[in-house]
């Protein structure tokens, strides 16, 4: 008998399934609540993140008919200089984050024209930005090309490491007594209408008190769920480029390559470059709709280059450092599916798409708050995995700021 209650002693209160930054957030601050938290992964600290470029780009990532997840982008976004100071002194890590704020440029007549639809956008809603020609573009970040046409100046939006946070996220679980599964959760185990756990590839399972689906893009192959259940996420491929700016007297000499994100519509096509302080220059990002495929393609190459050259003509001398593609978990509309799902104790962390770094903290704070209390807090009821299904718990309606008829604007 003792041993018996030994054992159900040691049951995690909580089964993550999946270690990449939302599953090792969520596994984190669920720890800190006195839950506790075993992470399944193969390989923790890995997933999209690898392969992210980091922006924390609420306003510049705006795009119509995604307005209501803008609040919890602005939201999280507020959050990131206390989370990522709590983070580091928790770990003696750093996570690269850099309040350097971004430029979003044109290239050429009709992309200023859909920048100034982004900027009016942006006005709308209520969002600080700044309109600047093509010279004053230039005056702030001198390596961009003369080509370019106009821009937005938006100091709210800065970057961080994802690698890095990874690696101080996995860290801090490990510090809070989190416990790691290095295996593959293949199933979902219920019974009595709750879930109860999950079982491992290694043919072991899994019991917990409450699970949370947090594998990103991979979190939809899982099985043991009704269809209905399983959640709507599907992979968006993105291949990415990392070179290395000049640095020592180079550097010293002619200044900073770049001094902040650039962010940039070259002939209706979008492309980012992130300059880290360490040296590395982020090009990215295609959006491809290619399934599990993560091959790195010459076409893939060629148009991040083509486009990020158009811009920045002097980057073709920087040294090509790595290239490497991954998947985004998409889902029906771009947002992110957090909380309960319709079988209890079974909670979603996935479908972040375009803003999985951006929504870290959130998303932390989010679960950690359902898990204790099993109330979704407010500001993510529009999240609901539930919204998806036919009479599922529909997110409440909100306006949504339409284009305008015209695209002829003034410049």
């Amino acid at each position: 008998m003792r041993t018996e209650l030994s054992a159900r002693a040691a049951l995690p209160d909580v089964t993550v399934v999946g270690g990449g930054v939302i599953g090792l957030v969520t596994a984190w601050r669920s720890a800190q609540r006195g839950l506790r938290t075993t992470v399944v992964d193969p390989a923790p600290g890995g997933g999209a993140a690898q392969v992210a470029a980091g922006m924390l780009a609420a306003v510049t990532e705006l795009h119509y008919g995604e307005e209501t997840l803008l609040g919890l982008n602005l939201a999280s976004a507020e959050r990131y200089p206390s989370f990522v100071a709590e983070l580091e002194e928790a770990t003696g890590l750093t996570t690269g984050y850099r309040r350097c704020g971004t430029l979003a440029v044109a290239f050429d007549a009709d992309d200023r024209a859909f920048l100034r639809e982004l900027h009016a956008l942006q006005q709308r809603c209520g969002l600080e930005s700044a309109w600047l020609t093509g010279r004053e573009s230039r005056r702030l970040e001198p390596m961009l090309a003369p080509s370019v046409r106009g821009g937005l100046r938006v100091d709210g939006d800065h970057q961080t490491d994802p690698r890095r946070l990874t690696a101080a996220l996995l860290a801090a679980c490990e510090r809070a007594g989190v416990g790691f599964e290095r295996a593959t959760a293949v199933r979902v185990l219920s019974d009595g209408g709750r879930a109860l756990g999950v079982a491992l590839d290694d043919g072991r399972t899994l019991s917990s008190g409450q699970t949370v689906l947090a594998a990103g893009s991979f979190s939809g192959r899982i099985e043991g769920l009704p269809p209905e259940l399983l959640p709507p996420v599907r992979p968006v491929k993105g291949q990415v480029l990392r070179l290395r700016m000049p640095s020592g007297t180079a550097a010293e000499k002619y200044g900073p390559f770049l001094s902040r994100t650039v962010r940039a519509v070259v002939r209706g096509r979008p492309v980012y470059l992130v300059p880290r302080a360490d040296g590395e220059l982020v090009i990215g990002a295609t959006t491809e709709e290619m399934g599990w495929d993560t091959t790195v393609t010459a076409g893939g190459v060629y148009e991040l280059l083509r486009d990020a050259h158009a811009l920045v003509p002097g980057l073709t001398e920087l040294p090509l450092a790595e290239s490497r593609a991954g998947l985004r978990p998409g889902s029906p509309d771009n947002a992110p599916l957090l909380g309960p799902t319709a079988l209890p104790d079974l909670h979603l962390a996935t479908g972040h798409f375009r803003n999985g770094i951006l929504l870290t903290p959130a998303t932390g704070d989010i679960l950690a708050e359902v898990l204790t209390t099993g109330e979704l807090p407010e500001r993510a009821r529009a999240f609901r995995p539930g919204r998806f299904t036919p009479g599922g718990s529909a997110a409440p309606p909100h306006p949504v700021l339409a284009p305008p008829e015209s695209t002829e604007l003034p410049v």
